[in-house]
């Protein structure tokens, strides 16, 4: 697979990644199945996708428990990304950036994972109560340390932003501005798909104008691009879309021409491209800089998630994607 560098340091990666959340927390728990979940990060691996994009608050712990043991076998061929700075507790999730939390919290990441060094920690979500910058610096001592290679933020919910009517990612610039004063921010994660577009307005440009990586976050729409989804087909009570707006079944009907329009140009590209393949090469050519991190819990879908990286979008394919209707209901 194709190498892509992140930040400063110039860590490479595949340049499609592995979003292993689904396979603990947030999407249909009745089929978290931990060693079938194990086999789709070694499909992962086999087809190239190194970086393996974990948090502490999946499960919470059980993701990274279950990473830990994949990595047990295959460390050297790894990239750990992993975050900090959200607790989970009953009904709620709160901010933790107090620097001694951090370097705890990171201590038993490494455990957890059964490695000696993270080479990418994020911060999750900023501490309201705490200046990033104080924990900002708490996560380069952890790097002067030899514990953690690299930092990366994690954008701020665009939710806010959508209510003022300000730009969707200008909370998260402005931490990441005085971060960068601290220490250098090697990549940011955030969304960015076909139907999530917003990043390419500031945030994208902002990364690459600074050779900072950029990590799209749910690069197939919480599964909706990839065409396997039914309108009404219905989500367990604890998967995140049983709640979004955009999985209603009225949203999910309204909705599918943009899966109808990323289909039919899978179908030109032959047998074997899915509109999954399509969606994954668009958020690659948005730069040499992005990392798609496409979620999933099947060895199937890691590998196929993977061939999106030779798959050559044409003028025609592109320009028809810019045309496709804008994703109808609110993303918060």
């Amino acid at each position: 697979m194709e190498r892509r560098t992140i930040g400063a340091a110039a860590l490479e990666v595949g340049a499609v990644g592995l979003g292993c959340m689904p396979m603990s927390w947030a999407y249909t728990s009745s089929e978290q199945l931990g060693e079938r979940s194990l086999r789709a990060v070694h499909a992962a691996l086999d087809a190239g996708s190194t970086l393996l994009d974990t948090a502490d608050m999946y499960g919470p712990f059980t993701n990274e428990l279950l990473l830990g043991r994949a990595l047990k076998e295959r460390r050297p061929e790894a990239f750990v990304s992993t975050k900090a700075g959200l607790l989970v507790g009953d009904q709620h999730i709160v901010a933790n950036g107090r620097p001694g939390y951090v370097k705890r919290a990171c201590d038993a990441s490494l455990r957890r994972l059964q490695t000696d060094v993270i080479d990418l920690y994020q911060l999750h979500r900023a501490d309201p109560e705490v200046p990033v910058e104080e924990t900002w610096g708490a996560m380069a001592e952890l790097v002067s340390a030899g514990k953690v290679r690299a930092l990366g933020l994690c954008a701020v919910g665009a939710r806010a932003g959508r209510r003022s009517g300000a730009d969707l990612h200008e909370q998260t610039i402005r931490q990441l501005e005085r971060v960068q004063q601290v220490f250098p921010v090697s990549a940011v994660e955030a969304e960015l798909s076909v139907w999530s577009p917003e990043a390419l307005e500031r945030l994208l440009p902002w990364c690459e104008a600074r050779g900072i990586g950029f990590l799209a976050a749910m690069p197939l729409g919480n599964g909706f691009l990839t065409g396997t989804l039914t309108p009404g087909q219905g989500f367990e009570a604890d998967d995140v879309r049983a709640r979004h707006p955009r999985f209603t079944a009225e949203m999910m009907a309204a909705n599918q021409p943009v899966v109808a329009g990323l289909r039919r140009i899978a179908e030109r590209h032959g047998p074997g491209t899915t509109p999954a393949c399509v969606a994954l090469a668009w958020v690659l050519r948005q730069g040499r800089h992005v990392v798609p991190l496409p979620g999933t819990k099947r060895p199937r879908w890691a590998a196929e998630n993977a061939t999106a990286a030779v798959l050559e979008l044409t003028a025609r394919d592109l320009s028809e994607i810019a045309a496709l209707p804008p994703a109808r209901g609110s993303w918060d």
